[in-house]
């Protein structure tokens, strides 16, 4: 791949354009909102002028309700030798093409599985794809040319690639992706209104459950308008669990001891299914979760603070595998959580400990 057509300018386009740019690859970029483009060309991510001639790949990075009509007119006007799309949703979009009566071949459908709350070209970063899965949706019809350029897209932007049938993929993302969008706005609906004493007691679990509803509504809205059926089904089925434990926690409040039984052996169940899915989350590196034990070192909200435990971390000879900061509400100082291997814990809170960090348990 010598020359690339990107068409959409922000996170996830703008992204692709860096890495591709940063690789050598000349980019070009084009976008409806033409200020947008001019963003992203000044970050490094490529060219806003028009390419001479066909690019060797155009990548769609339109909102899914757009990319059909955005592709369609990108094909019928000739301006690549292959054409693919980077939406969350791949069924429908197919389907709109084929309505249309194009020749797919030259056609496939991906979807990088890699995002931040935040959206536009300013949040871009050429690494958001290192080591993420990228979805990769061909068909029979697919030419090998063009699957062949995708892949080398995904290599460029280091990303994992894993092949899968369109809706399969629909309704994978509806699990581990739409859904869970949803949920998490729903908990953080219910501090919009909560008493201010309240919410400062927030922790970091409502904070992790909560994270991902900082995103755009207005882009959820058009994620969410391509795949409503697999994402109602599984909001079904929360409900009905939601129902449950609802009947579980009011047992509970009985003073009919059978019934207060009965309560609580349904929280566990719950509990207990939570506990089965969890583990099933891969972890580091895609491999199956393994158990780490955790090293809590209090620090102060200061510059550097960071770079030193992780240095003193490294003199010790530990990797660190995983980390977390829990901050204290109305305070300038938090808790680093560094994960370790169990067997190097002991290891290095004797080494935090020598070098002056506060370790807590």
């Amino acid at each position: 791949m010598r020359t690339a057509l990107v068409i959409g300018t922000g996170l996830i386009g703008t992204s692709a354009a860096l890495a591709l740019s940063q690789r050598g690859v000349a980019v070009h970029l084009a976008d409806y909102d033409t200020e947008q483009a001019r963003t992203a060309a000044a970050l490094g991510a490529g060219t806003d002028e028009t390419p001479q001639g066909p690019v060797d790949l155009a990548i769609v990075a339109a909102p899914p309700a757009h990319v059909a009509g955005v592709l369609t007119d990108a094909m019928r006007r000739g301006v690549a030798r292959g054409y693919l799309d980077v939406a969350s949703v791949k069924g429908g979009p197919r389907r709109e093409l084929e309505a249309q009566g194009l020749d797919l071949s030259a056609y496939i459908g991906t979807h990088p599985m890699s995002g931040r709350e935040k959206s536009g070209p300013l949040a871009a970063t050429g690494d958001l794809f290192e080591g993420r899965p990228w979805v990769l949706t061909p068909t029979r019809d697919t030419d090998t040319e063009v699957l062949n350029l995708a892949l080398e897209l995904v290599s460029h932007c280091r990303a994992v690639p894993v092949v899968m049938d369109a809706d399969a993929h629909d309704r994978a993302v509806a699990l581990v992706s739409h859904m869970p969008h949803l949920v998490s706005s729903m908990v953080a609906a219910r501090l919009e209104k909560a008493e201010e004493t309240a919410v400062r007691l927030c922790g970091q679990g409502i904070r992790d459950v909560t994270r991902i509803a900082a995103s755009d509504p207005g882009m959820w809205i058009d994620i969410l308008s391509a795949n409503p059926g697999p994402v109602a089904d599984l909001l079904a089925d929360v409900s009905a669990d939601l129902d449950e434990t609802v009947r579980a926690l009011r047992a509970l409040q009985s003073a009919d001891e059978t019934k207060r039984r009965e309560g609580s052996a349904g929280i566990e169940d719950v509990l207990r299914r939570g506990n089965a899915g969890q583990v099933r989350v891969p972890g580091k590196h895609g491999t199956a979760p393994r158990a780490y034990e955790t090293v809590a070192v209090l620090i102060d909200d200061q510059p550097g603070q960071l770079a030193r435990i992780f240095a003193d971390a490294g003199r010790a000879g530990i990797n660190v595998e995983d980390v977390r900061i829990e901050h204290a509400t109305g305070q300038q100082a938090g808790l680093v959580q560094l994960m370790v291997e169990p067997k190097t814990a002991p290891v290095l809170t004797a080494a935090l400990r020598e070098r002056g960090w506060a370790i807590r348990q």
